[in-house]
């Protein structure tokens, strides 16, 4: 079900559902998969190109608590918020044949260690830095397509990873291609997640500004964007 917050379409939809879709994706084609927080729709509402990469996904799903809130607040009704490093992972105890691109040098292969350590079904293909310049672009994109994964998680960061995925969507040929943002790091054992009650009462955003003080000027954002959200409330009535 995808209605608009902020001008920005998202699927509001439940587990079950997600499973689905994401499952149906992987049998062929190639799909893109956004997983949207509030620092992301808010600036898709300023940023026409992160706009039209979201209009572009086949399905953007709400990943921050602050998107949850925003579909309440908006008649919507009451959806769960489906975080994209638990779907992904998800997805690797499956098997299915994933290829990891994003952060640091080293952070893909560390990532990709951790998981078979933890799943054995995992089947990673192959690996990449996200720190390339324009010039190795090509040869990324060359690596993923030799690999031939069924699943792509890529993880450069809002709004670099769903522009990128958006502009090379058919050079891929990935039958799902979702981008993850730092979920690559908590999988290499880089960056902890927060305590499963706190994403349930939706502070996990709390969590991260206390292990990683350095983005308080982006917990900002949120009070603003509920602001624009009940200023478009107000407005439909």
């Amino acid at each position: 079900m995808r209605r608009q917050v902020l001008g920005v379409g998202v699927d509001f939809l439940d587990a079950e559902q997600a499973e689905e879709r994401l499952h149906a994706f992987l049998a062929g084609g190639t799909h893109l998969v956004a997983t949207a927080n509030a620092e992301m729709l808010f600036r898709a509402a300023r940023d026409p190109k992160l706009a039209a990469a979201l209009a572009a996904a086949d399905l953007v799903l709400p990943d921050g608590a602050g998107v949850v809130l925003a579909g309440r607040l908006l008649g919507y009704g009451r959806f769960p918020r489906l975080p994209g490093v638990e779907l992904a992972e998800a997805l690797l105890a499956e098997g299915h044949p994933t290829f990891l691109l994003g952060g640091r040098p080293g952070v893909a292969a560390a990532a990709a260690e951790h998981l078979v350590e933890r799943h054995r079904a995992v089947r990673v293909v192959g690996t990449a830095q996200g720190y390339f310049t324009r010039a190795e672009e090509s040869a990324v994109l060359d690596a993923v397509r030799r690999a031939a994964p069924a699943l792509l998680l890529v993880g450069l960061g809002s709004p670099r990873q769903e522009r990128w995925l958006a502009a090379h969507r058919e050079a891929l040929g990935v039958p799902l291609a979702m981008g993850v943002g730092g979920a690559l790091d908590v999988f290499a054992g880089r960056v902890p997640r927060a305590p499963a009650w706190m994403g349930r009462v939706g502070l996990e955003w709390l969590f991260r500004l206390a292990v990683q003080p350095r983005r308080w000027r982006r917990s900002l954002v949120l009070p603003a964007f509920v602001w624009a959200v009940l200023r478009e409330r107000g407005k439909g009535r």
